[in-house]
């Protein structure tokens, strides 16, 4: 993309978000949400950080399992780094691949190919969205059977049997995917073969190894389970309602919503997603905003640590090239 092209999608993303903030607050008290955050409780604010530092351990000991399928030995420590640093930039670029590009530069050295660092990234990616929709429709499922029916989660249930069939044809048929890329290579230049020789040696790896793949699932649901846990702290760190059953379908729903690039950082849509479900289930839309805007302001008060990581290494690289002069 051009850098007008760069610059008019930024105004537009800058656009919907206070587009939708604005219309979102003029619907709601702000007496009342400033109430909530005075009221806002420490001990919970702490336990909801906890819950987050504890997510993104459990994430990065994914991503590690998802890289030593590949052959590629990373430590659980500098890929904890790499996804502090990485959570530092999705919350303070205006851009939802900021973290991902981070994530890819950390480990193409070690793979040796950026090509394999892209394909870890993605599958562990695409892992976490499948798991994202798998606890919303579980949840919504088990919430409908108590007498709580939230409206919309129908296409929760349709975005899940769509990718994961997508995912099911990947991992059964990979002869299928490896003989499509490697046509598609065929008489292209000679950078883009290696990168298409390097995505199929990729798929056939992960093709081999299912089991380590389903733990890796496993892994995302647990990530989706401890993001529920955050809300549900925060929500009670600022005396908000929020059922267990309730959070488990909005949190995972609000995350799938803000992977489209459409707003800053989410800013706007995901406030929309909570307004949509808390009005569904009778709560104001005070309370909806006060935990969407609350939790966001939590998560970037924890991101702040990966921009101190991110702060030392860039120091440490330059300090031998200092000494060096």
């Amino acid at each position: 993309m051009t850098r007008p092209g760069l610059k008019a999608a930024l105004a537009l993303k800058f656009t919907v978000s206070i587009v939708l903030l604005w219309w979102l607050f003029s619907r709601a008290d702000l007496g009342r949400t400033l109430s909530h955050f005075r009221q806002m409780d420490v001990l919970w604010m702490a336990a909801a950080l906890g819950m987050y530092a504890l997510m993104l351990l459990v994430s990065a000991w994914r991503w590690r399992l998802l890289l030593k399928v590949q052959t590629v030995h990373v430590s659980l420590s500098t890929l904890t780094k790499s996804f502090l640093v990485a959570t530092f930039f999705n919350n303070f670029l205006p851009s939802n691949i900021g973290g991902d590009v981070v994530r890819v530069a950390d480990t193409a050295p070690f793979a040796g190919s950026k090509t394999l660092a892209t394909t870890v990234v993605l599958l562990d990616r695409l892992l976490g969205l499948i798991a994202l929709l798998a606890v919303a429709a579980v949840a919504s499922a088990l919430a409908a059977s108590v007498g709580v029916r939230l409206q919309g989660t129908g296409y929760v249930w349709l975005a899940l049997v769509g990718i994961g069939a997508a995912v099911f044809i990947f991992l059964r048929f990979p002869d299928t995917v490896v003989r499509a890329l490697r046509a598609a290579g065929e008489g292209r230049a000679a950078a883009l073969q290696t990168r298409l020789h390097n995505l199929v040696h990729a798929i056939e790896r992960f093709a081999r190894q299912p089991a380590a793949v389903w733990r890796a699932f496993a892994g995302a649901i647990a990530v989706q389970g401890l993001l529920v846990l955050f809300y549900v702290c925060a929500a009670k760190s600022l005396a908000v309602p929020l059922p267990l059953l309730a959070a488990s379908v909005i949190v995972p729903v609000s995350l799938a919503v803000q992977m489209a690039p459409v707003s800053i950082n989410g800013f706007g849509v995901r406030e929309a997603v909570f307004v949509f479900f808390f009005t569904s289930l009778g709560f104001d839309v005070s309370a909806a905003l006060t935990l969407s805007l609350g939790s966001a302001a939590l998560i970037m008060l924890f991101s702040l640590s990966g921009g101190g990581v991110f702060l030392l290494r860039s120091r440490q690289r330059m300090m031998p090239s200092a000494e060096a002069s």
